[in-house]
């Protein structure tokens, strides 16, 4: 049906355990007219069916969307998103009177490699992470609109920042369906945010957080709150909607600082509330010890392995600074999104931050990303977001 790869002898036990990557280097021959993009099948070296997806001039060659043999056509990407959809409404996120923001496809997590779909209050943002799930954006589309129907509003495309410069050339970001007519706010856990999907980073609001915030609010009474990287204070908004004495939000970035303002301000609460645009660091180093909580959510130090080592460094260079400022009795929440730091090195690397900064700590939570991250056994590399909170003596 589609063009085919065959395997090397001894190349297919992951891809029998439903591990959906294949790597460049596992494959014995191909069709010769394969290009960026097709859609091929996989099979063993002695002609066994493995499985179908998309291939690709990478590492990873292959991307499996499918165990079995069938057509890559829109009834199989309604299934396919549906199935996902079917888990959010299981999850309470969809249709949730508190929450209507929520990741609706989360790549391999979702069967679905490459692709990230978030759900923003009527609106979806596709991100595709190749050139073959871009391909696909159409018939995605529609099945969106099959699934939604009139809830419904647009489709945004932002998937410029994922893809290879020889080819975003010919690209934009873009609505695939529909507009923004005003401001975004969006509810999470029935608290009010601004979200700028078209602007912000990543998909324009970090979802993953969602659970952990709210974990927050039960260490904020009364405190004084430092929130780190804060990005569009959802931190500081959870923190200070549960008695935080003070939360002081702290970023490099001024736009992020502007955001989080807003964000302070919709939610009614600057009274309580300050910002300032500076390094974490050296804010910690020379203020710290004001504070009772101390949020440390840095974006990824490491995003691959050759960078692994320095990583490290800088996440116990950041908890040392923390664990040696904040408070007698202090909470330290303190967490990586780099994937290729795995939790027990992210765990041992604050235990040697707490060794140098010579303060005793005891493990309160192990915090991951919530369900609408699925975190599936046979793909353990989905498994992103790493959270701590210790209470520091």
């Amino acid at each position: 049906m589609y063009p085919k790869i065959i395997l090397q002898k001894g190349k297919d036990e992951a891809i029998k355990r439903f591990h959906p990557w294949i790597f460049s280097g596992a494959i014995k021959s191909m069709d010769s007219l394969i290009k960026e993009g097709d859609i091929v099948e996989v099979y063993s070296y002695n002609d066994q069916f493995l499985g179908i997806g998309f291939y690709h001039q990478s590492s990873i060659a292959v991307r499996l969307i499918s165990f079995s043999k069938q057509v890559i056509n829109l009834d199989f990407w309604i299934k396919k998103i549906q199935h996902a959809f079917q888990f959010r409404v299981f999850l309470n996120l969809a249709n949730s009177q508190h929450t209507n923001i929520y990741r609706l496809i989360f790549g391999e997590g979702d069967s679905l490699s490459s692709l990230i779909i978030d759900y923003v209050n009527g609106h979806c943002v596709f991100q595709a992470h190749t050139i073959a799930m871009h391909m696909q954006r159409n018939e995605i589309v529609e099945a969106l609109k099959f699934i939604y129907k009139e809830k419904l509003i647009s489709v945004y495309d932002k998937s410029i920042e994922t893809l290879p410069t020889n080819y975003v050339l010919q690209h934009a970001n873009m609505f695939l369906y529909g507009k923004l007519e005003n401001e975004m706010i969006v509810n999470e856990n029935g608290y009010p945010f601004f979200v700028d999907f078209i602007n912000g980073q990543k998909t324009g609001f970090f979802i993953d957080q969602r659970e952990n915030r709210k974990l927050l609010q039960n260490y904020c009474s009364n405190k004084n709150v430092l929130n780190t990287f804060s990005y569009s204070g959802g931190f500081s908004v959870y923190a200070l909607h549960n008695k935080a004495r003070h939360v002081h939000s702290i970023d490099s970035s001024e736009k992020a600082i502007q955001l989080c303002n807003q964000n302070i301000g919709l939610n009614k609460l600057s009274d309580h509330h300050s910002s300032t645009v500076i390094d974490a660091f050296d804010f910690i180093k020379s203020e710290g010890k004001q504070y009772d909580l101390i949020i440390l959510d840095p974006p990824a130090f490491a995003k691959s392995k050759d960078v692994k080592h320095n990583a490290v460094q800088g996440y116990k260079r950041l908890n040392t600074l923390a664990l040696t400022n904040i408070k007698k009795q202090g909470i330290l929440f303190t967490f990586s999104c780099s994937g290729v730091i795995d939790k027990n090195l992210f765990y041992n690397t604050i235990t040697a931050a707490a060794i140098e900064s010579r303060r005793n700590i005891k493990l309160l939570h192990v915090l991951n990303q919530p369900a609408d991250h699925p975190i599936m056994p046979n793909f353990p590399e989905g498994e992103y977001l790493k959270g701590l909170v210790f209470y520091v003596e």
